[in-house]
């Protein structure tokens, strides 16, 4: 009686707690309180996404960030069509394959054209609707309604989150891991039906989960292809919670109970290592995809030129910043504040730092590794974390930034895993451990949602974005861009110009502030510096297709033709598909002369944009000056078609009525020019001498017979 009465009840159950079975609903330490397991998971699901999304519902009321350019192409912002759905697929965006991505903005383009509200409105539906597959994936796999609805509500009102949820341009992260998630639930669901169907595991519905999981996997990857670690998080999720990594005593054609894991037991004998090979095995059409994802990415950003950042920095440095931002990503966990768009890489972070986080990052690990048998969720919650955030550790450096809060979208899901559950585990011995765990929870997501509103309203529009980040960071050249961009884009170009030249002042060598600065100084008519500051741009990146086009355009300003039409050439080498260039090669041979190779220019033009009323008029410019004057006539008329209160529209129209002897016609269309600009003085000059013709018929044009008043 006395032994029996020196332990508590907890303690008597043994089994479960020294398996590991933290996810089975009969845990000594598994926290399912009675108002959980009776509502349906769908509905606490739907619960959160709908929390979600009214935290995250200020976020329509901001605007495009500058940066929404490099996204918003002229093909994306036509819409869906057939053309672009194909364009989409063969060309990448911002120095990346992502052709779902594309898709989806070209979608909100269709939907809700420029208007920034409606492309935020699916980046927020996105963010909640990842939320809820979070619960239901961690809920399905583990049976703990209570912690996968925590991991799932910190995942979701993170502060961290508000730049991927935020920001229109990483619509790719929020849909690589929407797609993602999902192929890990048909892959759980996959796992699943072999071990409940153990004679024939290759069952029919099972193959339909793993092949719904492998296309969910292609359609992330060409989402954003940073979840080429989702083969290895597959092995994790195989040794916890799905519990098939066992030994030859605990096979995965076991009548085990689901989710129960006898790690205690856990060998690499010869049974084991067949079995491990057999989950390896079943993975390599996974591998194929991600392998084929690598070799696509690493081409597309070679071309793009994405790649000259990271020969910028020596290994060391790259290695050591990624050291230090593990550890920085952990800490911005549990303390999210100064967080910014733009985090400056200084090169070499001092080694005090970089001590500081690798021995932090060391310790972690010795402690998981120490009780990966018993607590298994520990190792794969950390792993999870070191594992999938590597593709965005910058080690092989894609951007000059050192890191990025939207990076951490998919890894800290692995940190949060192992908090929860860990927390379960230090406090399974209190007496009020649901109210205590439930009211620590409480506290942290309330102060997250203070938070992460806060967080939103620096995102209003990009000179408070820009703005913030210096005052968070400090002077950078990025961030001076930025408010540079915005400032200019608010007629602000003065006080633009002095932010770019700071920026220039911090990175000489920067291309792009080099090109925004020579757009500004062209805004302002000082053509001379803006020509100087084109060329040092292509000088520092030749593969800059818009470098190439604006200096291009003042270039043919200056009346430098022959030069100007070999920086359009150039572009259209490097973009092909890009119509602009086309269109001002045109206006460089009309004006030199070069009549019939200006109009084989307009024309390609319209044929990759038959419907831009201005490649429409400079052709029928060019047409009624080698007298092909029907054909003039019919793209002038499709130009008014779409632009109806163009005047010098009418007044090419009418010139070329009258050179055809239609003379109601010709005073009809300069009278609409001068309504439309009453002070149009080529246009009273043209109606007058027509009015004059009229009164005289010898002045008329052709032959007396060709006069139709």
């Amino acid at each position: 009686m006395k032994k029996a009465a020196g332990k508590s009840p907890k303690s008597e159950v043994r089994g479960p707690k020294h398996q590991g079975a933290t996810s089975s609903p009969a845990s000594s330490f598994s926290l399912h309180p009675s108002a959980f397991t009776r509502i349906p998971w769908w509905l606490l699901a739907g619960l959160l996404m709908l929390v979600t999304l009214a935290l995250y519902w200020p976020a329509t009321r901001c605007d495009f960030s500058i940066v929404d350019d490099l996204i918003l192409t002229p093909e994306v912002v036509k819409g869906l069509s057939l053309e672009n759905i194909k364009w989409a697929f063969l060309n990448p965006v911002d120095s990346l394959w992502q052709p779902l991505t594309a898709l989806s903005h070209m979608a909100d383009c269709q939907v809700f054209g420029l208007r920034p509200w409606g492309h935020h409105l699916t980046s927020v539906l996105l963010h909640a609707l990842n939320a809820g597959l979070v619960f239901a994936w961690l809920q399905q796999m583990t049976g703990a309604a209570w912690r996968s609805l925590m991991v799932a509500a910190l995942f979701a009102v993170h502060p961290l989150r508000v730049e991927p949820a935020v920001w229109v341009d990483e619509r790719r992260e929020l849909l690589g891991a929407c797609f993602g998630l999902l192929a890990l639930m048909a892959y759980a669901r996959y796992a699943q039906g072999r071990r409940q169907n153990p004679a024939t595991p290759n069952t029919q519905h099972a193959t339909r989960f793993y092949l719904f999981s492998l296309g969910c996997l292609a359609c992330g990857l060409m989402s954003k292809p940073t979840i080429i670690t989702w083969p290895f998080v597959m092995l994790l999720l195989d040794y916890w919670p799905l519990g098939r990594m066992k030994n030859a005593e605990a096979s995965d054609t076991d009548h085990a109970p689901r989710n129960t894991l006898h790690v205690s037991r856990f060998t690499f004998d010869s049974r084991q290592s067949q079995i491990l090979w057999r989950l390896v095995r079943e993975k390599i059409p996974f591998f194929v995809l991600v392998g084929l994802s690598i070799v696509v990415t690493a081409v597309v950003q070679q071309l793009g030129g994405s790649l000259a950042a990271g020969r910028g920095n020596p290994l060391g440095a790259r290695l050591g910043n990624a050291v230090y931002s593990y550890g920085w990503y952990l800490g911005k966990l549990f303390w999210p504040a100064d967080l910014a768009m733009f985090y400056p890489h200084p090169g070499y972070w001092p080694l005090g730092k970089v001590v500081l986080a690798g021995g932090l990052i060391l310790g972690v690990s010795v402690l998981v590794g120490l009780g990966w048998r018993r607590y298994p969720y520990l190792l794969v919650g950390w792993l999870w974390y070191c594992g999938v955030l590597v593709p965005n550790s910058q080690v092989v450096q894609t951007w000059h930034a050192a890191r990025a809060d939207r990076w951490t979208y998919l890894p800290l899901l692995g940190a949060l895993i192992l908090i929860v559950w860990g927390a379960c585990e230090l406090t399974r011995r209190w007496r009020y451990q649901v109210l205590g765990m439930s009211v620590a929870g409480g506290v942290a997501i309330v102060l997250c949602l203070a938070l992460t509103r806060h967080q939103i309203g620096y995102w209003k529009d990009s000179e408070t974005m820009a703005r913030h980040s210096l005052a968070v960071t400090g002077d950078n050249e990025w961030s001076l861009a930025m408010l540079g961009g915005a400032l200019d884009r608010k007629g602000q170009s003065d006080e633009a110009i002095r932010h770019y030249q700071e920026a220039l002042r911090l990175e000489p060598d920067d291309p792009t502030v080099r090109h925004l600065l020579g757009i500004a100084l062209g805004r302002r008519g000082r053509i001379d510096e803006a020509i100087t500051q084109f060329q040092e741009t292509v000088r520092l990146a030749p593969a800059y297709p818009l470098a190439h086009y604006n200096l291009g355009n003042t270039l043919l300003e200056k009346g430098r033709i022959d030069e100007a039409i070999r920086q359009y050439q150039e572009v259209i080498r490097l973009l092909p598909n890009y119509v602009e260039p086309y269109n001002n090669l045109g206006l460089a041979l009309a004006r030199k002369g070069q009549t019939d190779e200006a109009i084989t220019q307009y024309r390609e033009a319209l044929r990759l944009q038959p419907d831009d009323p201005d490649i429409h008029f400079n052709l029928g410019a060019v047409l009624a000056r080698r007298g092909q004057l029907d054909e003039a006539i019919r793209h002038y008329q499709e130009t008014l078609r779409r632009q109806p209160d163009r005047a010098e529209v009418h007044n090419n129209l009418g010139a070329a009525f009258q050179q055809q002897g239609h003379t109601g016609e010709a005073i009809r269309e300069f009278q609409e020019a001068l309504r439309l600009k009453p002070d149009y003085a080529e246009a009273r000059r043209n109606l007058d001498a027509v009015l004059a013709a009229q009164a005289n018929p010898s002045l008329l044009p052709g032959t007396p017979t060709n006069s139709r008043n």
